[in-house]
Parts: C-alpha cells; structure tokens; sequence
C-alpha cells in the first residue's frame, strides 16, 4: 500500500504539490492524469523517493520514506521506478544493462539471464542486445528502459509515461498486457503517468485526477464518466472536468473557422 500524507513540494519559491493527500491499495492499478505542469510527475518522483516533499509523509506497505536508513534501503528494495525521461549507460549494451539492474534484486543469477532473454525477445530487441545503447533508436531505448524496471522483483510499480517515447504498435500491446497481467497480482501495486485516456481506461481500477498541486478526484473509470453528464467517452469527462474552458475555447475556435 501507497500512502501519501500532506505532501508539499516547492520548486523554489512555486508550489507544485499542496498539501496532497491520496492511497493507493495493494493489489491496485492506479493511474494519474492531469493537464501538462500540474504534479504528476513531481508527485510520482516524490513517492520513488527521487525528491523528499518539503512537508508530509510518504509510507510504503507501513514503511516511512527516509525515516531511516533501514526503512529506505526496505522500501528501495520492493520499488522499481521508470521515469519518463529514464537515464540509460549508453556505453553499455541493453544485454549487459538488464543482467545488473537484475543482480541488483534478484540473487539467482541464472533467472536473471534467463529472465533477460525472455524480456529481450519479448521487445524484439534480441538482435540489438549486444550492441551499445547508444546505437538504438528511440524506441528501443524505451524498450530497455521498460524492460530494465521488469526485471526487478519490485512489488510496487512507478511508471511515468511509459507509452509515449517512440514505442512502437507492437511494444504498446506488450506493454499493455504486461501491466494488466501486474495489475492482477493482488501483492502489487501500480502506479502509471498517463495522458492516454484509452489506456487509463484499459488498465486502471482508478483514476486519480490532479489539478493546481492537488488530488482533485480519485474514481473508476466508469464512474468518472458517469459524473460528467454528456460526456461520449473518459477523454471528454476528464477535460470537462479538470478543463473546461478548453472546450469552450475550441467550440468558439471551430464556430468562427466557419464564419
């Protein structure tokens, strides 16, 4: 279980995340939407335990983030965190990346090759393995990157974005079905980024909607639907929810286009 308490954090002197407050079940797929510079990233780097929010308590299955080493190390260890921009040992290839995030969690060192191979095929990027990561494409830098969070024993999930970045058709499905498969694990929680309102939609068990710092609305799918009178789909309810003066805006750009 996620839970995050009176979380504040300041870039400086400007606010991103006021006095936040959100839960997230063990055994739940959750997702974060909002408008572009609102805290979703910052908010997903703060319970990584990339960033320590300025005041509020970040605990994880009961562990408090940085209230000790011994607490920290244990919560580092059950916590495996993809950020939307991942940092990648470009000198490195994609074989040798994911056989030591690998050591990093598991201590089978024969799972971890075999587990390597079977995520290299998986991605389509066996014929790339034992090149330098410098060499590939967009794509499949997110590929390694995505399958390098997969190769960790983590129990709790933290995805920021991992749909956009160059992913191919094929490596969305695979990704996709990999996450619904977590998503079903009644011992691992997820949390995922997204401004794909399709994919929140496939995946979620609830949505969590932020807007100026703060958890605005946390709901099903559905029911985030059903709030929004009218509203065709999740894409139209959460803009008419968190924004909607921009469809105001866009029917009087679309009325005076055909003046």
């Amino acid at each position: 279980m996620i839970q995050l308490t009176s979380i504040t954090q300041h870039y400086g002197v400007r606010p991103i995340l006021r006095n936040l407050n959100l839960q997230v079940a063990k055994g739940e797929l959750l997702a974060v939407m909002g408008p572009n510079g609102t805290g979703k990233s910052t908010l997903l780097n703060v319970i990584a335990g990339v960033l320590s929010p300025q005041k509020g308590e970040v605990r994880i299955n009961n562990l408090v983030r940085r209230s000790s080493v011994e607490a920290e190390n244990s919560i580092r260890r059950m916590v495996a965190f993809l950020p939307d921009h991942p940092w990648l040992p470009m000198s490195r290839t994609g074989r040798e990346y994911l056989l030591a995030v690998g050591s990093l969690y598991v201590e089978d060192k024969d799972r971890v090759i075999e587990h390597s191979e079977r995520l290299l095929r998986l991605f389509n990027l066996s014929e790339q393995a034992d090149s330098a990561i410098t060499s590939y494409s967009n794509g499949q830098k997110k590929k390694v990157a995505v399958a390098g969070a997969l190769m960790t024993d983590a129990t709790v999930f933290i995805f920021d974005e991992p749909f956009t970045g160059g992913l191919d058709p094929a490596g969305v499905a695979v990704l996709k079905r990999l996450l619904k498969r977590l998503a079903e694990r009644e011992d691992v929680t997820v949390v995922l980024a997204t401004q794909i309102s399709d994919i929140a939609r496939a995946l979620a068990n609830r949505i969590a909607l932020i807007k100026d710092g703060a958890v605005s609305l946390v709901d099903t799918p559905a029911n985030i639907i059903a709030r929004q009178q009218g509203a065709a789909n999740l894409e139209d309810a959460v803009e008419s929810y968190l924004n909607p003066e921009a469809l105001a805006k866009l029917e009087d750009y679309l009325r005076e286009e055909e003046q």
